[in-house]
């Protein structure tokens, strides 16, 4: 965590001055309270606390660990059973954090305890913290302390988190085996055109004849490889930085993210787990009585794809504008036929939630049978392109020692 200068009087009015660790300005004052101190003055500072030079500071902040993902679903796990075992909000956080094994999530549960001693409330206490808990999650617990039903809303957030991991780690194992595939393809690609075709361009030169047009492209190619490497490697690392740098500015998402859904076979896998996790979100909203707008507008900050999130937030100026969700969804032309026939019977019965429940649960058997089928689907592309790779290689090889052959025939 980062590190603040003070400024404040104790109880005698005398004026203090020092260096805390804290997540933000509001933490450090309230350790300032805590010790029976009136901050007059907190700002950021590159200095250690406690003296320790900065050096040693940059190096601990390096390898210092972060709160995962893990890390929050067990929380809310625990959380649940703490609460509804009619263990004391203060005396639940103060286990956890005594019984976390990761020091960057018992920083977190420090503070959320401090936060509350000094009169807030879990949820604000909990959006200090933003990096490790999400609008939805805030927006849940908020939900949860007006309806006093705390417990409840943490076993339905443990559920969600669950389920956001199942798919996200379902997704990345669908990308995975392709990507793997295509690696390796590039290395042979590399190893061929550096170490093979330079041992029989050699030869070649030695026909004196005029070698056949996929040969000399071949040749060509790789002698650009050798004389350029050191080019060419630098404009891979540069055409990485470049379109790492674009994915992370706004227009550069949203244009990724709208790209990955159009990509063969592994495209229609990113869409239907990103719409799972839309359904199951927006069901978990309107289950715990978040108005229909507030949760849409926190749904769209929980997809992770910047296309699909720009589609629910248009459905949510829909819903303002007097629409019906069933409106709002054709609207958005991300839905199938069947989805958006489920959405109108849920709204035309009233049970919306259990629609969406049922949504999500229908694109997640989806998911699981196309990542089930996916070295089926994928096969044929493969075969097809290493076949390709290896005709071009053997036609500009073998060619040559043909026509020798048929010139040596002859004479």
């Amino acid at each position: 965590m980062p590190n603040f200068a003070y400024r404040g009087r104790n109880g005698a009015g005398d004026v203090v001055e020092g260096i805390l660790e804290g997540a933000t300005a509001g933490a450090v004052a309230d350790q300032l309270f805590g010790k029976g101190l009136t901050p007059i003055e907190i700002k950021p500072t590159t200095a250690a606390a406690g003296g320790v030079d900065s050096a040693a500071s940059v190096s601990i902040q390096l390898f210092k660990p972060k709160v995962e993902h893990m890390d929050v679903l067990l929380f809310s796990r625990q959380l649940h059973t703490l609460l509804r075992a009619g263990v004391p909000i203060m005396r639940a956080l103060t286990g956890l954090q005594e019984s976390s094994t990761n020091p960057a999530m018992r920083d977190v549960l420090q503070d959320v305890r401090q936060s509350l001693d000094s009169g807030r409330d879990l949820s604000l206490s909990l959006a200090r913290h933003p990096k490790v808990f999400s609008p939805f999650y805030l927006s849940m617990v908020r939900v949860g302390e007006m309806t006093g039903g705390l417990e409840e809303i943490f076993i339905r957030l443990f559920d969600h988190l669950a389920f956001e991991r199942f798919m996200k780690d379902q997704v990345k194992s669908a990308l995975r085996y392709p990507s793997f595939v295509v690696a390796a393809m590039g290395i042979a690609i590399v190893i061929v055109n550096i170490f093979v075709i330079p041992a029989f361009a050699k030869v070649f030169k030695g026909f004196g004849a005029e070698l056949p047009l996929m040969t000399r492209l071949l040749i060509g190619f790789s002698d650009f490889m050798l004389n350029w490497w050191h080019a060419l490697l630098l404009g891979v690392v540069g055409a990485v930085f470049a379109f790492n740098t674009w994915r992370k500015t706004t227009k550069g998402r949203y244009a990724w993210d709208r790209f990955k859904l159009k990509i063969p076979i592994a495209g229609k896998i990113v869409r239907k787990a990103t719409l799972a996790r839309f359904a199951a979100s927006f069901a978990l909203a309107s289950r715990s009585g978040v108005p229909i707008i507030q949760a849409l507008t926190n749904v769209a900050e929980t997809v992770d794809n910047a296309y699909i999130s720009d589609k629910v937030e248009r459905m949510r100026d829909g819903v303002e504008r007097g629409e019906s969700i069933l409106r709002t969804s054709i609207s958005s032309g991300v839905f199938t036929p069947v989805v958006l026939q489920m959405i109108a019977v849920g709204e035309e019965s009233g049970a919306l939630d259990d629609m969406m429940k049922e949504i999500a649960d229908m694109y997640q058997g989806e998911v699981e049978y196309e990542l089930k089928t996916l070295a089926q689907q994928i096969e044929p592309i493969l075969i097809v392109s290493l076949g390709i790779m290896v005709l071009i290689l053997a036609l500009g090889i073998f060619l040559p020692l043909w026509d020798l052959g048929k010139v040596s025939m002859k004479k």
